[in-house]
This record gives C-alpha cells, structure tokens and sequence, in this order.
C-alpha cells in the first residue's frame, strides 16, 4: 500500500495523478510497493543548467520525484537541495502548491555557479542524520556534468555507504560527452575495497530529459535500488 492514497493526490496534487499511478506501477515491477523510503532530491544550480531552468525541465523532473515519493514517504514533501559552486539551498518541494515551485525557488538564489558534488552530498547527509530516521532513502541527484573535485566526490560517496542512502545520479545533456565519464566510473567503484555496498546507480537522460517517458524515468529510478536494498540489510546499514 503506498504511504499516500490516490484520493489525497487527487486533492491536494491533482496535476500528479498520473505520475503518481505509473511510479506506483514502476515500483510494483520491482517489488518494491508498500516499501516505506525517505526521497531526495539534489539539483545541479551550475551556469550550463540554464536553459533546463527556463524550458521547465527541472520542474518536471521535481514533479516526478514528488510523485514517486509520495508511494514509499507518508509526509507529502521532498527535501531539495540546490548546488553549484556550493550549496545555494536546502528546502522542500510539497504536494501542495508544487506548480512552479522550482522557478520561485530559484528566483531566490544568486550566481549560477560550477559544479561541486561533494558539497550536496555532504547536505544531504547532513539533513537524513538530523532527521533521526533510520529508514533507507533514495536520492536522486541530477547534473549536467562531471565535479570541480573529483575525489572529494568519490570519498563522500564511499563514507556515505555505510549510512542507509542510495545515490542515483541522472545525467541531463550531451549522452556522448565526457562529462559523464566520471559518473559511470563512480557507478562502477569497487566493492569492498573502495566501498561497503554498491550505493550508486547512474543512468542518462539525455540533451532532452523530458522525452524520457514517465515510465522508463520511474523503471531507471528505482531498478538498481531493490539490490542496494538488499546488501544494505545484509550488512546491518538498513534494518
């Protein structure tokens, strides 16, 4: 059963609905339905992320986060974390007055910077731990492009496997760009030696994220998170 009736999105997200019944469908086909997660979502604020802004790409990509979350978090919110050279905020994205979130958001923020992963990460685990959940949680955390620091990035994320937190990377732009070499060699980081668990995923959304269907979107975000699920309880990180 998912954490949020279809009558309360019907009320209060009307405009979710149907995202809502495909995530629900995406997490029945991997056995992950009545699951109870926190979500996350970390936005990259960096200079080349613009037009993303502007066409309401972000906007969309948040409005499907909410409606996957709204399955596995009974709260109705998801925290949101915007970076770039730093972190430019920490706030939430609710079902309640969802539209145009992200454009009155951003109208709040200054310079659009470079791209420093390490600095979000470090938010998002700073916000699960003040949280006090012990629940696992996904994070979905989009770029369009690789990191300033490159190890710091790949230190945060190999500490961070030892806390209940999935990171599935989604890349916006170029599919042939070197950009995202860096992200499918995170992907691939070895485990035990570099890492506890595999808690990464990272999949391609292309130059136009919005052309991904709501359903492949759903299947690509949650298709690594049932085996991560399962190593993580096998070494104690979820319970």
């Amino acid at each position: 059963m998912a954490a949020i009736g279809l009558r309360r999105i019907e009320e209060t997200a009307p405009a979710l609905v149907s995202l809502y019944k495909t995530a629900g469908v995406s997490l029945a086909k991997h056995r992950l339905d009545g699951l109870r997660a926190a979500v996350y979502l970390v936005i990259d604020y960096s200079g080349s992320m613009k037009p993303y802004y502007e066409d309401g790409t972000v906007q969309a990509l948040a409005d499907r986060v909410l409606g996957l979350s709204a399955h596995l978090d009974d709260d109705g919110t998801v925290p949101v974390v915007f970076f770039s050279t730093d972190v430019d905020a920490v706030t939430d994205i609710a079902l309640t007055g969802h539209q145009g979130r992200v454009e009155r958001i951003v109208a709040g923020l200054g310079h659009m910077g470079r791209t420093s992963y390490h600095l979000a990460m470090d938010a998002v685990i700073d916000h699960y731990l003040d949280s006090g959940s012990t629940a696992p949680a996904l994070v979905v955390f989009q770029t369009d492009g690789g990191p300033v620091n490159k190890l710091a990035a790949e230190k945060y994320l190999c500490k961070a496997a030892r806390l209940p937190l999935f990171w599935q990377f989604v890349g916006f732009g170029d599919p042939h760009s070197k950009q995202f070499d860096y992200l499918r060699r995170l992907d691939d980081l070895a485990v035990p030696t570099k890492r506890v668990v595999d808690n990464a995923g990272f999949f391609h959304a292309g130059e136009n994220p919005r052309a991904v269907s709501d359903t492949d979107l759903y299947d690509r975000l949650v298709g690594e998170f049932p085996q991560w699920l399962a190593a993580a309880r096998a070494r104690g990180i979820v319970r």
